[in-house]
């Protein structure tokens, strides 16, 4: 014979997840964890960028980077990775904006793009 146990109250039910609320918990543990991990990101390419400036004698402006975009792509080892692009502004002559962009892939710097820029007549190029 077959019983069957009614709970007074939906309170004493034992607790189920269901299959929407694993995969709802799931998605904001992917969510998170894509948040804090751009931070870390996003400090790596300021410090990127910051350091290509003082090497080119630059003025990084506004101190900071932009997110462009994100993928994923394949590191040398063949994992996938996620490659974050930020873009930034710096100035030569203190009197001008110019673009420049930092790509990063996983959390380690690939490129520091500072673009073309004029040289002064008689510098001497190296």
């Amino acid at each position: 014979m077959v019983t069957f146990t009614r709970y007074a109250c939906p309170a004493s039910r034992p607790l189920l997840m269901s299959l929407f609320d694993v995969v709802g918990l799931m998605t904001l543990g992917a969510i998170a964890w894509l948040w804090f991990s751009g931070f870390a990101a996003r400090e790596a390419g300021i410090a990127a960028a910051r350091a290509a400036c003082e090497t080119e004698n630059l003025q990084l402006l506004d101190d900071t980077v932009a997110f462009a975009s994100l993928k994923p792509a394949r590191d040398d080892e063949g994992r996938m990775a996620l490659r974050r692009v930020y873009k930034f502004e710096f100035s030569d002559t203190g009197n001008n904006r110019r673009n420049g962009s930092v790509v990063l892939l996983g959390d380690r710097v690939l490129v520091v793009n500072i673009g073309l820029r004029l040289v002064p007549p008689g510098a001497t190029l190296h």
